[in-house]
């Protein structure tokens, strides 16, 4: 890791609109010798409105005492005067991440891929499965792989969860989706509010169920996509973070139209998760504000 990496940070801030935020937040940084490196904002409304702003300072020598140190010292100097959600996050500690599976493998293998080249700045933590088939695919990274079946019932499902989380204690600041054909029951999404991400195609809500590749051809429909959110209590609608689509045309088949569309959710799945971990969203009630590059 670089000595800039080293010493960088994210600030993320959410509030009320009001004249003075960008420079309380830069005198701040200013008085303290931090150098500005990159900021974006956006208003909804510069009259009541909310604020949101994305800051990544560097401050040469700066470690996670030091970080703690300018947390106390931001709160006494700057949140008082503002009614402010805000964090600090060191580039240096990467979010550890695991990724949930099925049987499908396109999107398990494009974040794998991605993240072994160095592009998705994360630490895989593990895989974890309800089958076993992708098992020499993930260890073939250096990914530890966990089978964990699921049964049928409630309870199965429950007492297969509560595994996933002890195999996760500590080691977990973001769940992937990468097709995981399983609905996580609602204490398990409320114990990592805001820390899933889902992956599935965008037919939602025209062709809800099994088969929509089908349906849709049988449809005839002309575009095609993806849809990356975070998960909710409410199945398939939480705060969409990436979208995509493509044209098809009476000429796919079915088979063309979900290699198509594959193709498309592995790609929306690894931006959304690139922006995640980059400390690029910032939720808004049930939508995002995405500071894309």
């Amino acid at each position: 890791m670089t000595e800039s990496k080293e010493s960088t940070v994210r600030l993320l801030i959410t509030c009320p609109d009001q004249p003075g935020i960008v420079a309380a937040v830069s005198g701040f940084l200013h008085r303290k010798n931090a150098n500005i490196i990159h900021s974006d904002q956006h208003s909804t409304d510069p009259e009541g409105g909310r604020f949101f702003m994305r800051n990544e300072f560097f401050l040469p020598g700066l470690g996670m005492e030091g970080l703690d140190s300018l947390r106390q010292e931001f709160i006494d100097e700057v949140t008082n005067g503002f009614v402010m959600d805000w964090s600090f996050s060191p580039v240096w500690n990467p979010k550890k991440m695991v990724i949930f599976c099925s049987k499908v493998d396109h999107a398990l293998m494009e974040l794998l891929w991605r993240w072994k080249r160095g592009d998705l700045e994360t630490e895989i933590s593990m895989v974890i499965s309800n089958h076993p088939d992708r098992r020499e695919a993930v260890e073939h990274f250096g990914v530890p792989f966990h089978h964990v079946p699921m049964g049928p019932t409630l309870r199965d499902k429950v007492s297969a969860e509560d595994t996933m989380i002890e195999l996760m204690e500590g080691q977990v600041d973001l769940i992937v989706l990468a097709r995981y054909m399983q609905i996580l029951t609602p204490d398990f999404v409320t114990r990592y509010n805001r820390m899933i991400i889902n992956i599935h195609h965008s037919f939602l809500p025209a062709f809800v169920g099994a088969d929509p590749y089908r349906r849709a051809h049988e449809r005839g429909v002309k575009l095609i996509g993806a849809t990356a959110h975070y998960v909710t209590q409410k199945l398939d609608e939480g705060p969409i973070i990436e979208q995509d689509v493509i044209r098809v045309t009476h000429s796919h088949g079915i088979d063309d139209l979900k290699r198509l569309g594959a193709d498309i959710e592995r790609h929306v799945l690894a931006r959304a998760v690139k922006w995640h971990l980059e400390d690029r969203v910032i939720v808004d009630g049930n939508k995002t504000i995405v500071f894309r590059r």
